[in-house]
C-alpha cells in the first residue's frame, strides 16, 4: 500500500496511462511495459495499465507506482468490476487498484464499501475509485477509497461528456474536501488542459491517449489535414 508520504510525493505529478485496445498491434504486455517505461524516462511519476499480464510486465519494467485495472466488458461497471478482479490486480503486482467507484450495482452484488474492505483484508494495495460525479466521489470516500479519480465523468449518464476534462466536476470534488487526494483523469489531451486540471485543484493528472495511443493521435492529425 502506498503510504501517506508516497501519496504526497505524487502531488503535482504526471501519471501516464499506457493502454491499447483489443486487436491493436500494441496490445501486448511487453509493448505496454516498454511504453510505460518510456513515459517514466520522460518524467511520469506513476503509470496506469490495464490487464494482469500488462501489470506484471510493467511492474518489472519501472520503479514508480503502478496503478492497475482489469477491464471486463465494455458497458456499465467494467473497470475492475468485482472483488475477484481487484484481488487479481493486486496479485499481479499493482501498487494501486483502480476500480469503478460509481454508485451503480456491481456484478458480484457487493457494495463498493464491501469491495474495498475485502481488498484491505486480502492485499496491501491502495484503492483508486474511478468516479463519474460528485455523489460518486462522496460515496467512494465514505467507502474507504484512498484516491478519487474523475475518470468516468461523462460516461455514466450523470454528467454531459465534455470535449476536454470535466474541470467543473473536478473543482466540485476538490471543494467538497473529502479528505483524499483527487486525481484528474479523462480527456486531458493537451499540456494546457493538464495545467488547468492542476490549477483546478487536482493532486495529480493522468494522461493516456494523448501520450500513448498512436492510432488516435494519427487520427487527430488526419482530421486537421482534411479538406
Amino acid at each position: 500500500m502506498l503510504t501517506i508520504s508516497d501519496l504526497a510525493a505524487l502531488k503535482g505529478a504526471l501519471i501516464v496511462s499506457a493502454q491499447a485496445y483489443p486487436g491493436e498491434p500494441m496490445r501486448d504486455p511487453r509493448t505496454m511495459a516498454q511504453v510505460a517505461a518510456s513515459a517514466v524516462i520522460g518524467g511520469a511519476k506513476a503509470v496506469r495499465v490495464q490487464g494482469l499480464a500488462d501489470i506484471s510486465a510493467t511492474r518489472s519494467a519501472v520503479q514508480v507506482p503502478v496503478i492497475g485495472l482489469f477491464k471486463d466488458g465494455h458497458d456499465g461497471v467494467f473497470i475492475t468490476p468485482t472483488l475477484h478482479h481487484a484481488l487479481a490486480v493486486a496479485a499481479a503486482g499493482a501498487h494501486v487498484i483502480a476500480l469503478d467507484g460509481t454508485r451503480r450495482p456491481r456484478p458480484d452484488g457487493l457494495t463498493l464499501a464491501a469491495t474495498i474492505a475485502g481488498i484491505r483484508e486480502r492485499s496491501a494495495a491502495t484503492v483508486m475509485a474511478d468516479c463519474g460525479s460528485l455523489a460518486d466521489a462522496r460515496a467512494a470516500a465514505a467507502a474507504g477509497a484512498d484516491l478519487i479519480g474523475t475518470t468516468l465523468a461523462g460516461y455514466t449518464g450523470e454528467r454531459p461528456k465534455t470535449q476536454g476534462p470535466d474541470l467543473e466536476l473536478l473543482e466540485a470534488i476538490v471543494a467538497a474536501d473529502l479528505g483524499v487526494p483527487v486525481i484528474a483523469e479523462g480527456r486531458i489531451h493537451t499540456p494546457a488542459q493538464a495545467r488547468a486540471a492542476l490549477d483546478a485543484g487536482a493532486h495529480a493528472v493522468v494522461v493516456g491517449t494523448a501520450i500513448t495511443h498512436p492510432a488516435t493521435l494519427t487520427g487527430w492529425f488526419l482530421d486537421a489535414l482534411a479538406p
